[in-house]
């Protein structure tokens, strides 16, 4: 389905006309109103909402008042704010209408947005198109936006348009553009979601201000199926109608004032918490339906805030009395009531954070709190630990029939590993009417049931699912780069597993005994591994079920010394290569405590170079016993407080525990961490902790020693799939241990957990990647080939080949970041895989100066100063390929044709042998940018006319740089006797190889310009314009060319 519009007008007009006619916007349009009209605007509606006797008392707001909410907007600047000021539902203001005589002088509150008032009461939805926006700089024009929604006055939603064919990113960079210059301040600041639409595609996000990240969080609207919807009336109809686009702003946004950002749910987060509220607000409160339901979210897609809306959205509907937060582990219960709290809203202090999400210090304060009727004591964040010990052993009569008079909600997190015990047990038998709702992001299934219980069975049916899958295509989440690394060759282990249920103790003796050489070729001829059945259905095992656990964990438990050093040895080969030297961090989860301490020794004795710890419960004796476990982690804490100042103890475990956590993941006390390379940790080894529940962008390899099945492979894994950006394509998983048996265990965990939607979950291999890398790299010579261009020396003149070429670079680079991960590098070209039928070698078609020139080309689709070149640029275009460094192409070729025929010129050689040489030379100057292969030309021009000085060594890019240095000296002169600005500020500034976002940091291109004689650039834009200019327009001129010729690095004034 697709509609095509050939301009942006008339997909504006159609738009429009479904919202205003079909969707609910049905209270006016305001057309090209200035900022002024939109005040008036909101005047009006405010006076229609508050004209009561309380309030306004039928007296309009005058120009000072609204003058006096303005000043209020302003000073809360921040979308978060705001989003509190908007939801807030009144403003006050001091009544300065002397009509008024009963409230003159004197404060009122005035309503203005109420969420629960949908599509009536007092609430007005007006459309306003192509609003006239300010920018913060006179010297820049007036822009004019294309449609704004207004819900009672209030412009909250933003949509920007692109037509037909247009990448909806251009669209997102216009709004970016607005932002940065300034347009989104004073009434525009209310500003809450922004939309970046074509007719086939769009995006939302909420408002990151001005100096936020305008690409980090985009995303498409999807039907209940996850199904992403683009076609524009089904936006327009999903997303844009009423009630849908006031539910956004009121119930479906986030202050989040841990990072002082505004966040808006996305699909499956508002299709989860509306089901949960629904099923509270249809409760009958008895034990039928206690069970409430599970929602299926995928680790990493933010379940923390879909369970804190879900719980707010029950909270005020005051459709439950209480709602429990419900987590597994103290320390988890932490990290969430933390994160509760920073959700809890914009506008409130820290002591009203704390009042608005309660916590439980013991269990006598969360009885307190279950019978208080303290509206401060709805939301309760507790561990599953403290709410067992409430029983009715433990509690008095009248204090248990107290609190299960309530309607009391607990809403369960990471819901598959806590319920299934007896202390979930516990409090069901405590609040057998409760309702019960679970989230995970890997439900209990038949297949890996827990005390013949799966998921359903304890909490009901599955209310919203969000796959592995779901999220790896969204790109919401990573995908996974998995390897089996073998520490013992299969044929040896098939051997000695054949040998010894053989009963023999070589070769030899097996083959020549029937009844031992029946045994033996029998075994040999067993896979490593095996989930196949016989006839009766009993399962035919693979080698490694017969291979002995002291293979890998020695015979005291503490670790086989060849097994431990092969994955030692692994780890620290490819470390610089899958760190991003240093960048990311890595986990490698052990088998026991005893191998992990073992692990902790071999790294900290042997790879000082890389910063280590471990960490596990002191208390648990888990496999190995506690052969090491006293000694070990007195040597673990001792390492980490040489290692980073620290001063912790046995005692201090808890708080050691923490501090790890946040540094791995680089939140408070150590945000910023990844500018002190002294401060990271490197790899944390662990037995069972951090593989759930425990989240980082910077950690983005897991290297595996112990076998996990189902829900904990897929937990695990996951630990590594956060986003980060393009240095981190995937997550890397190592496994070690019984290798081949984990790889069937991957296979069985992700066919379960990928919702029937298994594509995309594993990154391409090396040999793939670089497969693909030759594909689209002969793709790439085909689009300059069919235009003529041979040899890359400049960009195809059509939209849709520049188009297509963007596209493919961009493909091409990211599979070249993968390969660089798994092992390539430009050094060595050629690879040597082995495959079950043989070796095969893979080789790069092109080289690292092949692709440079390619980076050369993509830089020259954007504009000076990095900014896409032109209105509705018709491809996609990434800012973060253009930092690829360009500046070390191997030029020696070129160099090299340039000095020979520079000889042959100068000894006067035979003019057809001069021009094939010259020819040869042009064919080279594709690794020159566009501006270098004109001055390359001023440079043969020279030498053919004999004016060029030539001096020995030099080489044909010395001479290039030089023409370089004076034309640019040459261009700042000009500009300087034009204009008369101060030469030292330009050049000064030139020097800085400023960007269009940072160009006036610190006032600095304010204050070259100020340096302009006005009466020299009014002489200057007039006689090249041919006609007489205002004052003002000169102002405007002078901004746009000052900014232009330091953004590109100067040009000639012509």
């Amino acid at each position: 389905m697709s509609d095509v519009f050939t301009n942006e007008l008339a997909f504006e007009d159609a738009l429009v006309g479904v919202l205003k006619n079909d969707y609910g916007w049905k209270n006016g349009t305001l057309n090209h109103p200035t900022e002024q009209d939109l005040l008036d605007n909101w005047a009006q509606i405010l006076f229609e909402n508050n004209r009561g006797i309380d309030r306004l008392n039928g007296q309009p707001l005058t120009a000072g008042e609204m003058a006096q909410i303005i000043e209020q907007i302003v000073e809360l600047r921040t979308p978060m704010r705001l989003n509190g000021f908007i939801n807030g539902k009144t403003v006050s203001i001091t009544r300065d209408n002397e009509a008024d005589l009963l409230h003159f002088g004197k404060q009122v509150s005035l309503h203005i947005y109420d969420r629960a008032e949908i599509a009536g009461g007092r609430s007005r939805y007006q459309i306003a198109r192509q609003p006239y926006f300010s920018t913060k700089s006179k010297m820049l024009p007036t822009r004019r936006g294309d449609v704004m929604l207004l819900i009672n006055g209030m412009p909250l939603i933003h949509i920007e348009l692109k037509r037909s064919g247009v990448p909806v990113s251009q669209a997102r960079d216009q709004i970016r553009k607005y932002a940065h210059e300034g347009v989104f301040t004073r009434m525009f600041s209310l500003a809450q979601v922004f939309v970046a639409m074509n007719p086939d595609e769009t995006v939302y996000f909420a408002n990151p201000s001005a100096d936020g990240d305008f690409e980090a969080y985009n995303f498409h609207w999807a039907d209940f199926d996850n199904e992403p919807v683009n076609y524009w009336k089904d936006v327009a109809r999903d997303l844009l109608s009423i009630p849908m686009a006031h539910q956004l702003i009121g119930f479906y946004t986030v202050a989040d004032s841990k990072d002082n950002t505004l966040k808006v749910m996305r699909s499956y987060q508002y299709f989860a918490a509306s089901r949960i509220s629904g099923r509270v607000r249809q409760s009958k409160w008895d034990k039928a339906s206690s069970r409430g339901g599970h929602i299926w979210h995928t680790t990493g897609s933010g379940k923390t805030m879909t369970s804190f809306k879900s719980a707010q959205l029950i909270a005020s509907s005051k459709d439950a009395d209480k709602v429990i937060f419900l987590v597994d582990r103290i320390e988890l219960g932490t990290q969430s009531l933390d994160e509760y709290r920073n959700f809890a809203g914009a506008d409130l202090s820290e002591e009203q954070r704390r009042q608005a999400v309660a916590e439980t210090e013991n269990t006598d304060v969360l009885v307190a709190k279950l019978k208080s009727d303290n509206p401060d004591d709805t939301l309760i964040v507790t561990s599953i630990q403290k709410m067992s010990n409430v029983s009715e052993e433990s509690s008095r009569i009248a204090d248990l029939e107290r609190m299960r008079s309530k309607r009391i909600v607990f809403i369960v997190d990471e819901c598959h590993r806590s319920t299934f015990g007896d202390m979930m047990q516990a409090i069901r038998k405590t609040f057998p009417c409760a309702m019960y709702f679970g989230f995970t992001g890997t439900p209990i299934h038949g297949e890996n049931q827990k005390k013949q219980n799966t998921t359903v069975d304890v909490f009901g049916d599955e209310l919203h699912r969000y796959s592995i899958a779901d999220g790896i295509r969204d790109k919401n989440v990573l995908g996974f780069d998995p390897y089996k690394v073998l520490t013992f060759r299969d044929d040896d282990l098939r051997e000695e597993v054949a040998l010894h249920h053989a009963k023999a103790g070589s070769v030899a003796e097996a083959l020549t005994d029937p009844a031992k050489k029946r045994v033996y070729l029998r075994f040999m001829a067993l896979p490593m591994a095996s989930d196949a059945t016989d006839g009766d259905g009993k399962p035919i095992h693979g080698i490694e079920h017969y291979v002995p656990r002291s293979q890998y964990c020695g015979t005291d438990g503490a670790g086989n010394s060849e097994h431990l050093r092969a994955v030692v040895d692994d780890i620290c080969g490819g470390w610089q290569r899958r760190s991003l030297a240093g960048t990311f961090h890595a986990i490698l989860a052990t088998s026991s405590i005893a191998e992990a301490i073992s692990y902790y020794r071999i790294f900290r004795d042997e790879h000082p170079e890389l910063k280590t710890t471990a960490l596990f419960d002191p208390s648990i004796d888990n496999n190995g016993g506690a052969v090491y476990k006293e000694d070990g982690l007195v040597e673990v804490l001792e390492g980490y407080n040489a290692t980073f100042g620290k001063h912790y103890t046995m005692p201090s475990h808890a708080v050691f525990k923490r501090d790890v956590s946040a540094r791995l993941a680089h939140k408070k006390p150590h945000a910023g961490i990844e500018k002190k390379p002294d401060e990271q940790l490197d790899l944390l080894i662990v037995v069972d902790q951090m593989l759930t529940g425990f989240d980082s962008k910077w950690v983005n390899t897991l290297y595996l020693d112990k076998v996990l099945e189902y829900e904990h492979l897929i937990q695990a894994f996951s630990r590594t799939n956060r986003l980060f950006g393009p240095e981190k394509p995937f997550g890397t998983v190592r496994w070690y241990r019984y290798p081949h048996t984990m790889e069937q265990n991957m296979h069985a965990a992700f066919g379960l957990y990928s919702g029937d939607r298994p594509l995309g979950l594993f990154a391409s291999k090396l040999e793939g990647n670089l497969r693909c890398a030759n594909g689209v790299y002969g793709q790439i010579v085909d689009v300059f080939k069919i235009a003529g261009i041979e040899s890359f020396d400049r960009l195809p003149d059509s939209d849709e080949a520049c188009a297509k070429f963007a596209k493919l670079f961009k493909e091409l680079t990211d599979t070249l970041e993968a390969a660089k991960i798994q092992g390539f590098n430009w050094d060595e070209l050629a690879y040597e895989f082995e495959h079950e039928d043989g070796k095969t070698t893979m080789a790069l078609c092109f080289d690292e100066s092949a692709y440079l020139v390619l980076a050369l080309r993509y830089k020259e689709l954007f504009g000076p100063g990095g900014e896409a070149g032109g209105e509705d640029v018709p491809y996609d275009i990434h800012g973060y390929l253009t930092e690829i460094d360009t500046g070390h192409i191997d030029t020696a070729y070129m160099n090299a044709n340039f000095e020979k025929w520079l000889k042959r010129l100068t000894a006067g050689g035979e003019q057809s042998e001069l021009d094939a040489m010259l020819d040869d030379l042009h064919g080279s100057f594709a690794t020159l940018d566009q501006e270098q292969q004109r001055l390359a030309e001023i440079v043969i021009q020279a030498a053919q006319g004999f004016d060029l000085a030539i001096e020995p060594g030099k080489t044909f890019m010395d001479y290039i740089n030089e023409f370089a240095v004076r034309g640019k000296a040459g261009q700042v002169t000009a500009l300087v006797e034009a204009l008369g600005i101060d030469e030292g500020k330009l050049r000064r500034l030139m020097a800085g190889h400023v960007m269009e976002g940072n160009i006036n940091e610190f006032g600095r291109f304010d204050s070259l310009k100020r340096t302009a004689d006005p009466r020299r650039a009014k002489a200057f834009f007039e006689q090249r314009e041919g006609k007489t200019i205002p004052p003002f327009k000169v102002s405007i001129m002078l901004d746009k060319l000052l900014r232009e010729f330091v953004l590109s690095g100067g040009f000639d004034l012509g």
